[in-house]
């Protein structure tokens, strides 16, 4: 199994188990620590999985 497959398994098990950051509205600037790694981790997987 490549990398990317793997990414992709990861990026659907984020998408049923993190909570989505845009449909609670969060402010990315006002975001606390944990919310800016949940979005960074999240934006990580899904650039692994797309290339």
């Amino acid at each position: 199994m490549n990398t990317k497959a793997i990414y992709k398994i990861i990026a659907k098990v984020n998408k049923w188990i993190l909570p989505s950051l845009t449909k609670k509205r969060v402010d990315l600037s006002k975001a606390t620590k944990l919310e800016m790694a949940l979005f960074g981790w999240r934006l990580f997987v899904t650039k692994k999985a797309l290339d």
